[in-house]
């Protein structure tokens, strides 16, 4: 369904006056459906940036961390961790009364090297390696124990064929370590929401993998609450039909599902694959930067276009839905300026770099209201 055919249906029911961005917010549009939330960067709850916060506080009743509750930086040596960016994002969640999200217990990336190595530099031992990720997540799921709601406990555990990464978790302590990070998840926080997040997910093989893996979870009695599909896409991947089947192959085994890292990037490729990998970096040609200007309307109805179509999909399955949450606040924040090649200008969310809405945020509106 198209921006302007939503935006007709919902003037038709009367629930929509134009322009939309002046007549509410996304966490009011969304209030009956599901959560809406932002990743937000440091500056967003340390003062430096107080445009991105106000918007934050208006626009959205759920946060996540884009990087200060990752190993690297909450617990960068073996003596000890820092905690002061994680605890100015948790009160900055708190005074503004919104779910807060805890991103991310276990993943292959942004770890230490100390974490798998001894001190003379070797592979630690399993007992050694499962030690050190419980005590690192009973420290810090435990500092926030019924402040961050919900985990990421697990990030990225697949490989594309739908296998198990061969991440230095799983080498070193085998397949169950998805199972373990979640039993120490639950038992330093009991009433914590755990999941399972992922990008990615609508590609056939890899869903099947992912299904998998949860199904097996489930049977061992892990508490898995929500599969999150990161939402990384393009304007022409994937199509809504494969949405739309991930969010049902998850919902079909119990359990929730979240959209947890949502942009779409507008650039021509520089990559065949679709992989949100952070490693997984490449060479911009002379013709992979074209809108250092600015979006084109052209280019901007599209956008709009494809965010009413995802949005009728989540909308959808609001049964199943609890969360969906974007990849930043603003354009001019957004990674995709720089991933997977650096200093392109990308268009990615819904607000511009000056924090103004843009057509795929009224379509994002009018998508709810229509829905109603």
């Amino acid at each position: 369904m198209s921006y302007k055919s939503i935006v007709l249906a919902a003037l038709v029911a009367g629930s929509v006056c134009l322009p939309l961005c002046a007549q509410t917010t996304l966490k009011e549009a969304f209030h009956d459906s599901f959560r809406i939330g932002a990743a937000i960067h440091q500056a967003v709850f340390t003062g430096g940036d107080a445009g991105g916060a106000t918007l934050v506080q208006a626009q959205f009743d759920t946060i996540s961390p884009e990087n200060d509750l990752k190993w690297e930086r909450v617990h960068p040596t073996p003596q000890g961790f820092n905690f002061d960016p994680a605890d100015r994002y948790v009160e900055f969640g708190e005074k503004n009364h919104m779910f807060i999200v805890g991103h991310c217990l276990v993943w292959h990336n942004q770890v230490p090297r100390w974490v798998f190595e001894d001190d003379k530099g070797q592979p630690v031992t399993r007992e050694e390696l499962l030690r050190r990720m419980h005590d690192h997540i009973a420290a810090v799921v435990g500092r926030y124990r019924g402040r961050i709601r919900g985990w990421d406990v697990v990030n990225e555990a697949l490989n594309e064929d739908g296998t198990l990464r061969r991440s230095e978790w799983q080498r070193i302590i085998g397949d169950d370590y998805i199972a373990k990070a979640f039993e120490y998840a639950h038992e330093a926080d009991p009433k914590a929401e755990l999941y399972y997040n992922e990008y990615s997910l609508e590609n056939e093989a890899k869903r099947k993998g992912g299904v998998e893996l949860i199904r097996k979870l489930l049977a061992q009695g892990i508490p898995v609450t929500a599969v999150g599909l990161q939402g990384h896409y393009r304007m022409d991947w994937p199509g809504v039909e494969d949405v739309d089947a991930s969010i049902a192959a998850f919902q079909a085994l119990g359990v929730k599902v979240n959209i947890t890292e949502l942009d779409v990037d507008v650039l021509p490729r520089v990559r065949r694959d679709q992989s949100a990998d952070v490693s997984a970096r490449a060479e911009g040609g002379a013709n992979s930067n074209p809108y250092t200007a600015g979006l084109p309307a052209p280019q901007q109805q599209a956008l709009a276009d494809r965010y009413a179509a995802l949005f009728g999909v989540f909308l959808k399955h609001r049964d199943a839905i609890t969360r969906v949450t974007f990849w930043g606040v603003t354009d001019r924040t957004s990674w995709l300026n720089d991933f997977p090649a650096r200093g392109r200008t990308n268009y990615p969310l819904l607000f511009d770099r000056e924090g103004k809405p843009k057509p795929a945020f009224d379509a994002v509106v009018a998508a709810a209201r229509a829905s109603r």
